[in-house]
């Protein structure tokens, strides 16, 4: 599966910047944030593609209040997601500017007029945000594109993400990121549940992945090392630069450091390789193999006194100990002689 050039089976862990709100309302942060995400090797910036009209009603009544425990406790929904949004006359130059540099660019639709207007600017993808998954006829609109969809699970029972995988497959598209996801914002780690990541994969036959919402890297790097074929975490040039999503966002010294873990992770993961490399032939003089420890004469025995299994590994195999000891020497051997 490719989401744009990248093959998610050949290329590594395609790692997503999330801008979010972390452009707190200026077009030159929002750039600003873009070009730093392609310095510090993350392979695509995600925005999200909302208005205010677009995800609720502006309304002072209890239900449209956020409360239970959020970092927006208080706050009107209306009011959030009027100081969150992007501006959607941004999304040109914010595109263009992110093929300019060499970063892939996609956005979080949040209603079908959200997928029309993305579509003019041929996006690699579409993200799915978690408290979206309930919504089948976005998923299913999204999907209809025949982009990758990259569905967050965060909020979902496991009839719904089933649900969503087989709305993309009714609509003829294969190409399926399911990620894990703790919707909590910072995500506590006894909530993480990476575990799931690979079984993720197994139940929905899907690629997976990690959108993480906890503090640090601990939890991205772990992911890879479960599977993780994208990690998504919330980037943001500055913790200064303040906005709903600062708290919990990584800021450019912290993402490098990950971006820099994880491609560590990768490698250290490797392949299963069973094969003798020129590099571990080499290493193997220092293996043991049978040699001489003591002079032996034509016609004297082999012995666990004379012979021995020592370092460096030029000799024969150590396992043919057993066939020597107890053979007669057809010639004489001086100390310091390999088996061969």
């Amino acid at each position: 599966m490719k989401i744009g050039s990248f093959d998610l089976e050949k290329d590594g862990v395609y790692i997503i910047a999330e801008l979010s709100a972390n452009h707190n309302g200026v077009l030159q942060n929002a750039l600003d944030t873009i070009k730093g995400a392609k310095e510090i090797g993350a392979n695509a910036i995600k925005l999200q593609t909302y208005t205010a009209d677009s995800m609720t009603l502006d309304s002072d009544k209890e239900d449209f209040i956020i409360k239970g425990g959020t970092l927006w406790d208080g706050k009107k929904l209306y009011d959030l997601y009027k100081e969150a949004y992007t501006p959607w006359e941004w999304h040109k130059e914010l595109f263009e500017y992110a093929r300019a540099i060499g970063i892939d660019i996609f956005s979080s639709p949040f209603d079908k007029t959200a997928v029309d207007f993305l579509e003019q600017f041929n996006p690699s993808a579409y993200k799915i945000a978690s408290f979206e998954i309930t919504d089948y006829e976005l998923i299913r609109y999204t999907a209809s594109t025949g982009r990758p969809v990259i569905i967050s699970t965060g909020i979902a029972t496991i009839d719904e993400i089933q649900d969503a995988v087989d709305i993309c497959r009714e609509e003829g598209n294969e190409d399926i990121v399911l990620l894990k996801c703790t919707s909590a914002y910072p995500a506590p780690p006894d909530e993480a549940n990476l575990k799931m990541i690979p079984n993720l994969a197994e139940t929905f036959d899907v690629v997976s992945g990690f959108s993480d919402h906890t503090l640090g890297s601990t939890a991205p790097i772990v992911a890879v090392t479960l599977g993780a074929k994208v990690i998504e975490k919330h980037f943001i040039l500055n913790k200064a630069i303040g906005g709903a999503d600062a708290e919990f966002s990584m800021d450019k010294e912290e993402f490098k450091a990950m971006v820099q873990a994880v491609r560590d992770t990768e490698k250290l993961l490797g392949k299963i390789n069973y094969t003798m490399t020129e590099k571990k032939k080499k290493s193997r003089q220092f293996s043991r193999s049978l040699y001489v420890a003591k002079d032996i004469t034509k016609g004297e025995v082999f012995t666990q006194e004379n012979v021995r299994s020592v370092r460096p590994g030029y000799g024969i195999h150590p396992k043919y100990l057993k066939d020597v000891l107890g053979k007669v020497a057809e010639r004489d051997f001086k100390f310091g002689d390999r088996f061969e």
